[in-house]
């Protein structure tokens, strides 16, 4: 009975449920950007405390492809319980709209969020985002490319301060079946759209400014192999920038999504990054079903606190077998509509 009540708590989350009066307002369908007669739209979740918060950027997954703004809407109430503005978005989606449409729209609405911070009361310098699955490879990827302002962006700054990935694939420049599996995304092969590849590959970008980012993952995710997202983290570690990877033990992929002592632990990171004087949040309120929903044993990956050394010898192994398991498990899954 336990079980069943741990669950169907976990599911209620998952939903965004709300269990009691929320200390935040929401408003939706707001216009972020207009691209031809599409209009980008976002939901705003905004505490009703006064005063300048930090905010977050919620990306949806669905293997670039599927999916919508309203997917993540756990994420962003639990964010808002906790004091930070967030911002659950719609992005342009594949086949239709090709990479890199995608991440374009997400640094349309990091602009868009630094332009308007004063209407949703957001302090512009405290800007973190939250995303699984496609959505973490996205976050991932606005954590390694943003740009600081410039008249190609509107001189408005497009970096962030933090993001926090789950079920993120990270490098896309190696594949035993030459990529064809990402042409409904890409628009060809490797040999192709060499380059396109290149630029989705989070890897590839990592370098010491960084933002921190924070990543999790299910052991047992046969979509998003835990390879697939070490990829980036161990190179993030050797580049000597804050970083985390939490395994969820035995958690498939939509488990791992709805696991709540990871949400726990990504929205701590967050909040250590852009709330410096913060403390855990809830603590034990939401790790207590996360152990009967998994039947396992969440804990962090033990590199997360391991030598360099052993990261960067780590680095070259996984990135090879985060390729190879991609495409045998993940890869002719992902261009599949999965409803990540």
């Amino acid at each position: 009975m336990m079980l069943r009540v741990s669950a169907f708590c976990c599911l209620l989350m998952f939903a965004g449920v709300a269990l009691g009066e929320p200390s935040f307002d929401i408003q939706e369908k707001i216009t972020y950007s207009t691209v031809g007669d599409r209009a980008l739209l976002l939901d705003a979740f905004i505490p009703k405390a006064g005063g300048q918060h930090p905010a977050v950027l919620v990306v949806h997954g669905g293997a670039w492809r599927s999916g919508n703004r309203r997917q993540l809407r756990a994420y962003a109430t639990e964010l808002a319980e906790r004091g930070f503005v967030c911002f659950a978005i719609d992005y342009r989606l594949a086949p239709q709209h090709k990479f890199p449409a995608q991440i374009e729209d997400c640094r349309m609405a990091v602009r868009w969020i630094r332009e308007n911070a004063s209407q949703y009361k957001v302090d512009p310098d405290r800007l973190g985002a939250i995303g699984y699955s496609a959505g973490g490879h996205l976050v991932s990827l606005l954590a390694t490319t943003g740009e600081p302002p410039s008249d190609a962006n509107g001189n408005i700054d497009t970096r962030i301060q933090v993001a926090a990935a789950g079920g993120a694939p990270t490098d896309f420049r190696w594949f035993p079946d030459n990529g064809r599996w990402a042409e409904f995304w890409m628009g060809g092969d490797l040999t192709s759209k060499k380059e396109l590849f290149l630029e989705a590959s989070t890897a590839a970008f990592v370098d010491a400014a960084d933002a921190p980012l924070f990543f999790f993952n299910g052991s047992a995710d046969m979509l998003v192999p835990e390879a697939w997202t070490k990829a980036c983290f161990f190179a993030l570690k050797s580049a000597g920038v804050k970083t985390e990877f939490y395994s969820i033990a035995n958690a498939g992929h939509m488990q791992a999504a709805m696991n709540p002592g990871a949400l726990k632990k990504a929205c701590d990171f967050l909040a250590a990054v852009l709330v410096p004087e913060s403390k855990p949040a809830r603590s034990g309120e939401i790790d207590a079903p996360a152990e009967d929903f998994d039947s396992g044993n969440s804990s962090s990956d033990t590199n997360s606190s391991g030598d360099t050394d052993a990261s960067t010898k780590a680095d070259a192994s996984t990135k090879a077998d985060a390729s190879t398991k991609a495409d045998a498990l993940g890869g002719a899954a992902l261009s599949r509509d999965s409803g990540r």
